[in-house]
């Protein structure tokens, strides 16, 4: 087992418990209070017409954003094994931990909130359901809902990234750009805004966590 394979496994359960601890806790509240002003005020609604003629532009982000942070890790790490680049090794391990908490995280919350997406998506319907949760244990199951675990992922995916790669502009601008389109695509698409703006502050403070946690390591990042 190498130092990376430690520190995965032992900052795993460490890094969940840091995304909710101190400042990190107020940014989950953050999250929630933003959510209860959009959903209040009406502008999922208004914003799911004003953007439903580009939603089918936009579904290929519903795909990317399952199928990247599955491969995205591996195929890092397994570059940087043939470089022999350890930095490269930490980013892969650091970004496979953001997609693993980022998705158990979004989950959590699903499974209390209930949440269904748009529905007209898939039904041609116009009735306003942006307002609707089914509070309590599994009640909307956990793939679908509040938060967006697309964003959430893609976020946490990405603030790894850029906190891992401080100086390298395009690493950061290359990472942002890509959890943009994944969150702003399913907004458009499975998701309620609300859903993506809980999972932009939620990936956030995942990717940040997991980032400063193994930046900290013995190797100079």
């Amino acid at each position: 087992m190498t130092i990376w394979d430690k520190d995965f496994f032992y900052t795993l359960p460490r890094n969940i418990l840091r995304t909710f601890w101190g400042r990190n806790l107020l940014w989950h509240a953050l999250a929630i209070g933003i959510t209860y002003v959009i959903v209040v005020s009406g502008f999922d609604w208004k914003y799911y017409e004003a953007t439903r003629p580009f939603s089918r532009y936009l579904f290929p982000a519903v795909i990317l954003g399952w199928f990247v942070p599955m491969i995205f890790p591996v195929l890092l790490f397994v570059a940087a094994i043939v470089r022999k680049n350890q930095r490269a090794i930490c980013a892969a391990y650091a970004s496979a931990q953001a997609v693993i908490i980022g998705l158990l995280i979004a989950s959590f919350y699903k499974a209390f909130t209930g949440r269904p997406g748009p529905r007209h998506f898939f039904v041609n319907t116009l009735v306003d359901t942006s307002r609707e949760f089914r509070f309590g244990f599994l009640r909307g199951g956990v793939f679908f809902g509040w938060p967006s675990s697309h964003t959430t992922i893609a976020f946490a995916m990405a603030m790894a990234m850029r906190t891992l790669y401080p100086g390298s502009k395009i690493t950061r601008s290359v990472a942002l750009i890509y959890a943009l389109y994944i969150g702003v695509g399913v907004s458009m698409t499975i998701h309620w805004f609300s859903d993506f703006a809980a999972g932009v502050i939620i990936g956030t403070v995942v990717g940040t966590t997991v980032g400063n946690a193994f930046k900290k390591n013995k190797i100079t990042l």
